[in-house]
């Protein structure tokens, strides 16, 4: 639900209201009335949560940080979404082996990267009336890369293309996350380690002012 079609506080008029205190306790169903005595008492919103429910849902809570919790999910749902960017690479449909092998190389090259990729194959003139031996190329492509790829549009006709989009296997996108993770962590390690040898050479130092202040006492 968005966060502009909530109900909240005295717009929530049905009665009785199944209610989800402050701290997600669930208290039951209660009338509206007393729901709301409830959310004024600590001090913030009564929340119609599941208006299609029987009865419906409501919960106390701060109806501000709610709606900015809703926003910053949509706003990482929708990195998410957009998180693989969308490579090309054209074919033609009596391709020799040599380029064919060439641009399938680099296919595979973006998957591994984590990337979306349009293959297509562009008709030319009466290139058109042969079709099929385009959709054999873009066969042999998906064949070629079934260890590392995963179609998501099969091959089909817009104007004078044939158009496909392979992504990255789950496999493929498991050890991007993994190698990721493995920098994070080695970077957050060497910043401790450099944290801890800043630490070490402070003690000397101090050590070192220590003996002369102690060599200085022992001279007078």
């Amino acid at each position: 639900m968005s966060n502009k079609s909530h109900r909240i506080n005295h717009k929530v008029r049905v009665s009785p209201v199944r209610l989800i205190g402050h701290e997600g306790e669930q208290v039951g169903i209660v009338p509206v009335e007393e729901a709301l005595k409830r959310a004024e008492s600590v001090g913030m919103d009564l929340v119609e949560v599941s208006p299609n429910s029987r009865p419906p849902v409501c919960r106390i809570l701060d109806y501000g940080k709610f709606k900015y919790e809703i926003a910053k999910k949509d706003k990482q749902a929708k990195k998410k979404q957009h998180s693989l960017q969308m490579k090309e690479m054209r074919f033609r449909p009596k391709i020799d082996e040599h380029d064919f092998q060439f641009k399938t190389k680099h296919v595979r090259e973006f998957l591994l990267a984590g990337n979306k990729v349009k293959t297509f194959v562009m008709f030319r003139g009466r290139e058109m009336a042969y079709q099929e031996f385009g959709k054999k190329v873009l066969v042999r492509v998906i064949e070629e890369l079934s260890d590392v790829a995963v179609v998501e549009q099969q091959p089909k006709m817009e104007g004078r293309h044939m158009n496909m989009v392979l992504v990255p296997s789950a496999e493929v996108m498991r050890e991007i996350r993994k190698t990721k993770a493995e920098k994070v962590n080695k970077k957050a390690e060497e910043k401790r380690k450099s944290a801890d040898h800043k630490d070490t050479d402070d003690t000397e130092v101090l050590k070192e002012v220590e003996s002369v202040e102690n060599s200085e006492q022992e001279k007078i």
